[in-house]
């Protein structure tokens, strides 16, 4: 007998897999023919309850399928734009750009590769459920399918509609986010300046301002999806409520029965929430499709060409050819012609804006030149393909950037493959040993973001020391010592003369005291160079490269 509560198939099954058989066959063949009948069908029940599991373990595996290829999808998109970005020229980031590519690099991609995760799915579910409604519906009884099929075009056209009317909202709305972005930027960067000036209340303004003008923005974009979203759901209403007119006309006619009526009702009724959906659903897609677009037109923008035939430098000598270039309508070069042999140093003097950094920024191709050419090793630079330039070059900025890591991390920049001993002897020689031993951490002693927790004489220590690690045959240095408190711009002009050694050197510098040790010096201004010579040979000269030394020593004579 059944236990109260407890199914008899399952106790049947119980007694048949318990071993306790001889309870059956007391009660004869009949009784044991029984519960293994019920066994079977308890079994059977067992079985289409699982099958009835597997769609849907089938569904969410495939969810994860989605999802999964989604985030492949937006890895590959992060990684290609990485790689494109490496290969355009300098000049095309700007402070706009950069401001674009940073939102379009993290919001945009994130929002354009989530449709392929989350929305592909329920967008193909929202397409093919009315559809498939839609055949259902006509096998039943064509009149009505008929009926329901007018809705389409409605639909269509809706959405259509739609994308044209909020096309100029989303346009301004995308400006005045970046627009908002860069004035929230610009007013953090600004807050010593702001305070220091009292200026505070004047920017707030501003920001305010670009902040109110963003929230408008958002606002029309929302306002101009309503009529669409109203209309389609009007549409779907009426459709459903005409259908249900023809049902019963049809009924009272005769020509279709209760129960068929009932059915393609409650169809039609299971069709309207997949047709609203579309409507937000469309939208998101409208904003994935413009962060596309935006990102296809970075993806568009030319990089510099690259021989197809490279050539390598015979020597480490640089030349500049009757070089002119320009930035916009900004002459900054105009025929400029200079050469520096195979190791000897050239440094370049001159006024602010002269031009004086892009000739280092030439030299190592951030920019291509608008007519004559610029020359390494008696190969001109676009001849030379960029891994074999770079190898040949090691540039200490005056702005350092660290990347947030270990000081080790950010020496080993310089070439990752060098020993442990070889990066302990470039940090001895830019004696950044120093700082490292003062630091917690040592070697592991993280740096913050661009360098944030060292000071600037120490994050040019770790820029000198990665360029010793690099130990490439030319070296341009630019303005490596400015701003600097007198211990560590001692350090750093050490750690420069190591650097210097043997190498082929350009060198950008106000401080006098490193000029001075040039083999050469040019002074550039107004796009040419106006006087050159070595330094004794440009102070007898008495023109404009002996003002500057004179100035300089002015405070010393003082003293």
């Amino acid at each position: 007998m059944s236990t109260p509560g407890r199914c008899p198939h399952r106790d049947a099954d119980d007694d048949h897999r318990g071993g306790r058989r001889f309870v059956l066959r007391a009660a004869g063949p009949g009784a044991a023919g029984a519960a293994r009948q019920h066994a079977r069908g308890c079994r059977a029940l067992a079985g289409r309850v699982r099958g009835r599991g597997r769609p849907l373990r089938r569904a969410a595996l495939h969810q994860r399928l989605v999802r999964h290829a989604g985030r492949d999808h937006h890895v590959a998109r992060h990684v290609s734009l990485g790689e494109h970005l490496a290969r355009l020229p300098l000049g095309w980031f700007n402070a706009g750009r950069i401001g674009e590519v940073s939102a379009l690099a993290g919001r945009g991609l994130l929002q354009a590769m989530g449709v392929a995760a989350h929305l592909l799915a329920p967008f193909i579910s929202a397409l093919v459920t009315p559809l498939t409604i839609l055949a259902v519906m006509t096998a039943f009884n064509w009149r009505m399918g008929l009926a329901a099929l007018l809705a389409a075009p409605v639909v269509a056209a809706i959405q259509v509609w739609t994308a044209h009317a909020t096309a100029a909202a989303d346009v301004e709305r995308h400006e005045r986010d970046q627009e908002a972005g860069a004035r929230v930027i610009g007013f953090l960067q600004a807050q010593p300046v702001l305070r220091a000036g009292g200026r505070t209340g004047e920017r707030f303004q501003l920001l305010d301002d670009s902040l109110r003008n963003a929230q408008r923005a958002s606002r029309r974009t929302v306002l101009a999806t309503v009529p669409s979203a109203v209309g389609l759901t009007v549409t779907v209403q009426a459709i459903f409520t005409g259908l249900l007119v023809l049902g019963a006309y049809l009924a009272l006619g005769g020509n279709i029965g209760a129960a068929e009526i009932l059915a393609i009702l409650v169809l039609a009724a299971r069709c309207a929430d997949p047709l609203l959906s579309l409507s937000d659903m469309s939208g998101k897609l409208r904003g994935a499709r413009s962060e596309l677009a935006r990102l296809e037109t970075v993806l568009r923008t030319e990089p510099l060409p690259e021989a197809r035939e490279p050539i390598q430098p015979a020597h480490h000598g640089l030349e500049f050819d009757a070089v002119a270039f320009r930035h916009g309508a900004l002459t900054v070069f105009d025929e400029v012609s200079l050469t520096v042999p195979e190791g000897q140093r050239l440094a370049v003097v001159g006024p602010s804006g002269a031009g004086k950094s892009t000739l280092l920024q030439l030299l190592a191709r951030f920019y291509d030149v608008d007519a004559g050419a610029v020359r390494v090793g008696g190969v001109d630079v676009r001849a030379i393909s960029t891994e074999a330039l770079m190898a040949r070059i090691a540039i200490v900025f005056q702005d350092v950037y660290l990347f947030d890591g270990t000081i080790e991390e950010n020496v080993r920049l310089g070439r990752p493959g060098a020993g442990v001993a070889e990066v302990r002897a470039a940090a001895t020689a830019a004696r950044l040993d120093e700082v490292i031993e003062r630091l917690p951490g040592g070697w592991a002693a993280k740096v913050g973001e661009g360098g944030a927790l060292l000071s600037g004489g120490e994050r040019q220590r770790v820029s000198i020391a990665r360029a010793l690690l690099k130990n490439a045959p030319i070296v341009l240095l630019d303005e490596v010592t400015s701003a600097l408190d007198p211990v560590n711009e001692a350090a750093v002009h050490e750690g420069i003369e190591r650097l210097m050694a043997g190498r082929t050197v350009v060198m950008v510098a106000h401080r006098m005291r490193t000029v001075r040790r040039a083999d050469r010096i040019v002074f550039l201004d107004g796009g040419r160079i106006v006087e050159e010579g070595s330094h004794d040979e440009l102070l007898d000269h008495v023109g404009r490269y002996a003002g500057f030394w004179n100035i300089s020593m002015a405070p010393a004579a003082r003293e």
